[in-house]
């Protein structure tokens, strides 16, 4: 359940506020995001915490009015009330938004292209 730390930290995290859903099967919850990358993100452990770690999550990020970022993830290590997740699927549109938001965070350019290079080679 566990990543590598070099994984982790290959891509640059923004930290972002925004009304976030996790839910999985009959399950929903509302979360606090914590920061958010191409790769996957960073949300405070909702309670009660009754999630299988087995299965996928679905999470959706409310940008604005019907403007969503929808993934579907998985758990990927817990942590002093924090659960990582890392994207198992997104589709084209929410990629699209995911990008022009991170690209309006980072200061350099390359830097995103460089991310998204490396998000193509997983």
């Amino acid at each position: 359940m566990s990543e590598h730390p070099a994984e982790r930290r290959r891509f640059k995290r923004i930290a972002f506020d925004a009304t976030t859903e996790l839910s999985q099967g009959q399950y929903l919850w509302p979360v606090k995001l914590i920061d958010l990358s191409l790769k996957g993100l960073l949300i405070e452990r909702p309670e009660p915490w009754l999630g299988d770690p087995e299965q996928d999550f679905f999470v959706n990020i409310h940008l604005g009015a019907d403007v969503e970022i929808e993934m579907d993830v998985q758990l990927a290590h817990e942590d002093r009330g924090q659960l990582g997740f890392v994207c198992r699927h997104i589709s084209l549109e929410s990629i699209q938004r995911l990008r022009r938001l991170i690209e309006l965070n980072l200061a350099d350019e390359t830097e995103l292209e460089r991310e998204l290079g490396a998000l193509i080679d997983i």
